[in-house]
């Protein structure tokens, strides 16, 4: 160890037992202060002749920790005692040791030792056992400002004031008492120095060979710029914790305002570019010339009281000249003074802003700009106040610019995050029905509720979709996952259901074609149809059917909750329909099931987002669906809207969809329906028949198509098909006429050659109607058509001739 420039500084009281002991002693002569205090400084040392009376500097051989004898200077200062009442003539002395000799004369050594009490950095004090200055060395003088003839004699906070002085005075007592080191940090307003400065102080008491306390010695070092270093570090931890606690822009632009004021500044805004916010992508590089930016937070301390900007998301115009777009247009950071030119044109543009100036006595700005992965989003702008006289230096400069990056990147995460999230809920609402359409089968009301945004977009869909004979098809999804992918999953899905809902299958048997596509799209995609991974392919699905003319409804579901069915009396209950497995899993079978529903009844369709939650069972979530469900409601809306808020208080923590529907029946006087015998005499009677019924229902314009169409089809329908034969018209939004028979061959529209008997019967439906197909029943098929209904000349005739069988 390089002993060349170390001092070492000993305390002694009047009977030569060393009291003090600085850390250079314990270097340099190879004793711990613990051996050192309270052993006789001759026999440790072996510093006979330093034990003299006055001032003295010499040069002697000092015994070191292992025995061996160094030639050191070594310089006595007495303490005063002839001061202070209650010492002895010598009370003790302080001796400074070293550093060892290296040619430097006697009385240079001297200087030396003195400087080391008298000019050293650390400020030295001595109080006797009432707490009144005996000592003070010339640093502490400075410090202070006050001369020995106002310190000696008289207590600390007789020559200082202030509550630090007090405590500081505190800390000595509590030395005497118990006889052991004090320490603690004080400002410097207490001092002859800056309020911002902080002072590191200690009191160690002082005693004589029986254990006595003489009194206590107090030693000043200054530590502002390891307190300021402390802070800093304490503040960036604290922003790394706090800052991006959420992906939402706004509430990281508050997190940043919240964790600079007040312990790094009195006044902070956060202004971000509007096209940032728009959800566009910012451009590349500095922005030149004047610019409007968009506040998302603003914080203010004033009177000691901290406010925030009410009205965040104000929009300004910054010129040219402002600090603001000056900043954004550099690229780089800026500290300005009140009478800095650019703040003094920037404040006198704005009546406004000159009076706020003026009213927090503003003296110190700075702005940095908000950047992240080589785009500029921004400014940052902080300002001091009266409420820290101290203005912005280089420290607080660096240490705002790495505050603003790492709020910078959380900014940028919510930007791309927000943009993506919004994106991804435009495309699901796209896919979404953006209008239910209008039919009379039933009264539908919706409600979707998109996910928490630290989740994302989900895969929930429903639909209402219209199909031949005034019925309607009932749907509801949810594909596993979240994200953009399980949006366009659920667009996939959504489209497979119409295209297939179009064929008319069966709900178990549409399911099946539907689980097929699912597993053939997850192969596709390599295992990731939902966003999701592994066990998180598929995809849940209820699809149900509604016929208005029988109020038979058949449903099959997919691994999907049952709907819940309350009747007109208000009884509510889950139907009883088999789950099935979710869609993807393959090689399992669907199965339907069929229910009467009474008019009026109410049947909810949701996805398991409205039932299920991590605070709650999913029973306990279907219960209170159940219940809310009975409320009595002025409107289908107003119930679906009373459910949405009972259910989930909250909002959702996964997307939920709502699809409400009550029933409706038919009215049985536009419904016309005749067996029809399997016989070429009969079409000539069922014509004229259809012919009686349109004219009773007020259709008489549309009973030539009418003519033509059950023509051709009862005519297929006796030559191709099987018996019992039937055609139906359903008299509703459109006109539809429907032949079924028992053969299970569907029909396929051909082009005819010149020389063709036949093959052009539904090529003429086809282009006399609107709409035209065929389903499958359980006994055969049956052939549809629709027409767009003509203006009506006359109300619906209650006395419409009763439908005959035409033999």
């Amino acid at each position: 160890m390089d002993t060349s420039y170390v001092l070492g500084l000993v305390v002694t009281d009047r009977r030569g037992l060393i009291t003090g002991w600085s850390p250079g002693a314990e270097r340099l002569l190879g004793h711990t202060a613990a051996d050192a205090v309270r052993q006789p400084l001759a026999e440790l040392l072996g510093l006979e002749d330093a034990d003299g009376p006055g001032e003295r500097h010499m040069v002697l051989p000092v015994r070191h920790g292992d025995g061996s004898l160094l030639t050191l200077p070594v310089s006595r200062y007495p303490l005063a005692g002839d001061v202070t009442p209650g010492w002895e003539t010598e009370p003790g002395s302080v001796l400074v040791v070293g550093p060892p000799p290296t040619g430097i004369a006697l009385r240079e050594r001297g200087a030396l030792s003195a400087w080391a009490l008298e000019a050293s950095p650390m400020a030295l004090t001595v109080y006797d056992t009432d707490l009144r200055c005996v000592w003070q060395n010339d640093r502490m003088r400075r410090l202070s400002g006050v001369a020995d003839e106002r310190r000696r004699g008289r207590r600390l906070t007789d020559a200082l004031t202030g509550p630090d002085a007090v405590q500081w005075e505190e800390r000595m007592r509590l030395a005497l008492l118990t006889g052991e080191e004090q320490a603690g940090e004080i400002k410097g307003s207490i001092l002859a120095a800056s309020d911002s400065r902080v002072f590191h102080v200690s009191a160690t008491p002082l005693r004589d060979d029986r254990g006595q306390t003489l009194g206590v010695c107090t030693t000043v070092t200054d530590v502002t710029r390891a307190s300021r270093d402390r802070e800093r570090l304490a503040l960036l931890n604290d922003a790394s914790v706090r800052i991006g606690s959420t992906l939402d822009v706004t509430r990281t632009g508050r997190e940043l305002t919240e964790v600079v004021v007040p312990r790094f500044a009195d006044f902070a805004r956060v202004d971000l570019l509007e096209v940032l916010l728009r959800g566009d992508e910012p451009a590349h590089g500095p922005i030149a010339g004047a610019v409007r930016l968009r506040r998302i937070a603003e914080l203010n301390l004033a009177e000691g009281v901290l406010e925030a900007h009410t009205t965040a998301g104000d929009s300004d115009v910054y010129l040219a000249n402002s600090p603001a777009a000056l900043c954004l247009a550099s690229g780089r950071s800026a500290v300005y003074r009140t009478e800095d030119p650019v703040i003094r044109v920037w404040a006198a543009s704005s009546p406004a802003r000159q009076a706020k100036i003026a009213r927090y006595e503003t003296h110190s700005w700075m702005l940095v700009p908000v950047r992240a992965r080589g785009t500029t989003l921004g400014a940052v702008m902080f300002a001091r106040t009266r409420e820290t006289p101290e203005p912005f230096d280089a420290d607080d400069l660096a240490l705002a610019e790495d505050l603003v990056a790492r709020a910078a990147v959380c900014l940028d995460n919510a930007r791309r995050f927000t943009r993506e999230r919004t994106a991804a809920l435009a495309l699901q609402r796209s896919l979404l029905p953006q209008r239910l359409p209008h039919q009379s089968a039933v009264e539908v009301a919706s409600r979707y509720l998109p996910a928490s945004p630290s989740l994302g977009v989900g895969g929930d869909w429903f639909d209402v979709i219209r199909l031949s004979g005034e019925r309607v098809a009932l749907v509801v999804g949810d594909v596993v996952g979240h994200g953009i992918h399980a949006a366009a999953a659920m667009g996939r899905l959504r489209t497979a259901v119409r295209t297939l809902a179009d064929v008319d299958p069966t709900p178990d048997e549409l399911l099946t074609r539907l689980d097929d596509l699912v597993i053939q799209l997850s192969a596709e995609s390599g295992g990731d149809l939902g966003g999701g991974t592994g066990a998180d392919i598929g995809a849940t699905c209820l699809y149900a059917v509604y016929d208005p003319v029988t109020g038979r409804c058949s449903l099959a579901r997919a691994g999907h909750p049952a709907p819940v069915l309350v009747t007109p009396d208000g009884a509510a209950g889950f139907l009883d329909a088999p789950a099935g497995p979710p869609l993807g899993l393959g090689g399992v079978p669907f199965e339907s099931v069929e229910v009467t529903l009474p008019p009026g009844s109410l049947l909810a369709l949701y996805t398991d987002g409205l039932v299920e939650s991590r605070q709650q069972d999913l029973d306990v979530g279907l219960e209170g669906l159940r219940r809310t469900l009975t409320v009595p409601a002025d409107s289908l809306e107003d119930l679906c809207e009373h459910v949405v808020r009972t259910v989930l208080p909250d909002g959702p923590a996964d997307d939920a969809a709502l699809l409400l529907v009550r029933t409706r029946a038919l009215d049985g006087r536009r419904v016309a329906v005749w067996e029809v015998a399997a016989d070429a005499a009969a079409v000539p009677r069922v014509r004229s028949e259809s012919a009686r019924t349109l004219e009773s229902w007020g259709l008489e314009e549309a009973a030539f198509v009418t003519e033509l169409v059950v023509s051709e089809l009862v005519t297929n329908a006796i030559r191709y098909g099987g018996s019992p034969i039937q055609l139906r018209l359903i008299h509703d939004q459109v006109l539809t006429c429907e032949v079924s028979d028992t053969n299970s061959t569907a029909p396929h529209m051909r082009r005819a050659r010149v020389f063709d008997e036949g093959g052009r019967g539904l090529l003429l439906v086809a282009q006399l109607t609107q709409r035209w197909g065929t389903r499958q029943t359980s006994t055969g098929k049956t052939i549809w058509c629709e027409q767009t209904l003509p203006t009506q000349r006359g109300p619906d005739r209650p006395d419409a001739p009763e439908p005959v069988e035409a033999a």
